[in-house]
């Protein structure tokens, strides 16, 4: 049984797509489905669904997987006890980032990457929109959010946490709450689908919705109006640090924390058999943030 083609018999199963497969492999379309086809005859099975749109594995390819995974997973432990080098990054790498956190802390990031990885091109798409990794093609996602599929395996790269704030002409004209039941006294702006505010009380915790003349799905957008004395908001610690650094924004309620269970997080589809690509750009945003990231500090 030949590895190659075990190995791009799971870079499929992770894509769900046989060029972008092979291609990561450095195999043309038609190589790649060669060799898939090989593999089946092999074994004696059908491995994959095969449609003009995506492929899927069948349920023997299901089965198949994690033997594959395995056998792969020995032959790289092999290759490193006798010093074997690794394969080098390179390829075209799908990047899924948050519209605000990308621009402010993924771009400013990739010159230095991509000066330490020549043979790696980016392809970085920003939106607030979570995508389907597999669907999308996308190598991998950056999201700031809980994590609910657990289909995925993700790495934590920093808290997210979620404060609330206003600017300082806002609290001259409108006052301060002093307890999170006084927010409906305010007016506050909020994301798209985050209209009921948890708290921890220390003991117990609480529950407000507030009310609000903008709602807007972009966090700088949020972040700007509040800025403006539109409203009191809650924001990401990254995202209005300097604010309050500054004074321009000013944090209220610190005395009952908001509750969130949010995080930045990299997600992929699989952890085995990453393609170096992906193996590089999470060790490289891990190292990048560490354990104290610029806002934490």
């Amino acid at each position: 049984m030949n590895v190659e083609h075990l190995k791009l018999f799971i870079r499929v199963a992770a894509t769900q797509n046989i060029s972008m497969a092979g291609k990561e492999l450095g195999l043309s379309a038609a190589v790649a489905s060669a060799h898939i086809n090989k593999l089946e005859q092999t074994l004696g099975i059908r491995l994959i669904h095969r449609t003009t749109r995506q492929v899927s594995l069948t349920e023997e390819g299901q089965d198949f997987l994690p033997h594959a995974e395995e056998v792969i997973a020995s032959v790289e432990a092999a290759r490193a006890s006798v010093g074997a080098g690794s394969l080098v990054p390179q390829g075209t790498l799908r990047v899924s980032a948050p519209a605000s956190f990308g621009r402010m802390y993924i771009m400013p990031l990739l010159s230095q990457f991509l000066t330490q990885h020549s043979k790696i091109k980016v392809d970085l798409r920003l939106s607030d929109t979570i995508v389907d990794l597999v669907e999308g093609g996308f190598d991998i996602a950056i999201r700031d959010a809980s994590l609910n599929d657990s289909s995925l395996v993700a790495r934590k790269l920093a808290k997210d946490e979620r404060i609330i704030c206003a600017s300082p002409s806002y609290i001259e004209r409108f006052g301060i709450p002093l307890s999170p039941q006084q927010l409906s006294l305010h007016n506050c702006i909020t994301l798209a689908g985050m209209d009921n505010w948890r708290f921890n009380l220390g003991s117990s915790e609480t529950s407000v919705k507030v009310q609000s003349n903008l709602r807007t799905d972009n966090g700088e957008a949020l972040r700007d109006a509040c800025l403006q004395g539109v409203g009191i908001a809650m924001n990401s610690r990254w995202s209005v640090y300097r604010h309050l650094q500054r004074g321009d924004l000013v944090e209220v309620l610190q005395d009952t924390p908001f509750i969130s269970s949010s995080a930045i997080w990299a997600v992929y589809p699989s952890s085995r058999l990453l393609a170096p690509k992906v193996r590089a750009f999470i060790d490289f945003l891990a190292t990048e943030f560490g354990d104290t990231p610029s806002w934490e500090r």
